[in-house]
């Protein structure tokens, strides 16, 4: 049995993920990233090698994607988070065209061939009002915390605009409407179809093709692949929960498994001379 190990270095969190050449999850992991780059990889290594019964030497393969993967030390290549993305993404939904990859610091949209490779991508990078960064911001403002998100905007009646560009403006918007007395839960479906808004717009610029499959930590609440739907009047893949976080990693962890079937299919080239 060949194992391999993908570890998505994230600036938010870091998740590794190890699986089998059946392409079967053994053991997966997540921690918070911190400011600790080497400490969070080989932790989170660490615990999914626990998780599956398994010690590093059993890992034959180890790739690192992320914006974090050049801090993995203990890593055999690492690869392009998009090209993780793309190729976990198409594991899970073979069908996927256009991936939509909302992080804590980062969102990206991306299109894909029918190999799973990566033909045009867009980046939303540049103000925390277009990441999940800015829902858990909005949140804590209002005194939730973020696993309360999902709950406050099912009781939403009603979103109001959030227009700001950027994340200073936006929370000046936030502030405005608390201080006129607008239910936090409308605020927070708001500030949500906001952060879709711009999503959507990344994959229009992709020139984006179905299926759709999104993925990211702000995909764990139901009203952003609702409200996705709606404004591209088109169905869309959502991992389970407990996945939709490892997509990076998972594709990280198949290109392991590819690139090592690789490496044991090429001929030995002999070194020295005739005897």
């Amino acid at each position: 049995m060949t194992i391999t190990a993908g570890i998505d270095v994230g600036s938010t969190y870091t998740k590794a993920v190890i699986i089998n050449d059946g392409r079967e999850i053994l053991g997966q992991r997540m921690r918070p990233t911190g400011f600790k780059l080497e400490e969070a990889s080989r932790g989170t290594f660490d615990g999914a090698l626990d998780d599956a019964g398994l010690s590093a030497d059993d890992v034959e393969y180890l790739i690192a994607t992320g914006s974090g993967r050049h801090q993995v030390a203990f890593k055999d290549v690492h690869v392009t988070d998009l090209t993780a993305s793309a190729r976990g993404a198409a594991f899970l939904f073979p069908g996927t065209r256009t991936v939509l990859d909302v992080g804590g610091q980062t969102m990206k949209a991306s299109r894909l061939d029918e190999t799973a490779k990566v033909k045009s991508f867009r980046l939303n990078d540049k103000c925390a009002a277009g990441t999940g960064a800015f829902l858990e911001k909005t949140a804590r403002y209002m005194g939730f915390t973020t696993k309360e998100i999902g709950p406050l905007m099912a009781t939403s009646k009603e979103s109001v605009p959030i227009s700001g560009v950027c994340a200073v403006f936006a929370e000046s918007e936030v502030i405005n409407h608390l201080s006129l007395g607008t239910p936090p839960s409308d605020i927070m479906q708001g500030a949500i179809e906001s952060l879709v808004g711009r999503s959507v717009q990344l994959i229009k610029r992709v020139k984006a093709q179905p299926e759709f499959t999104l993925i990211g930590g702000i995909l764990r609440f139901d009203t952003m692949a609702d409200a996705v739907r709606e404004q591209l009047k088109a169905e869309v893949n959502v991992p389970e929960p407990e996945m939709v976080q490892f997509v990076a990693a998972l594709g990280a962890a198949i290109l392991g498994q590819i690139r090592l079937r690789k490496l044991r299919q090429q001929p030995v080239v002999p070194t020295g001379g005739a005897r």
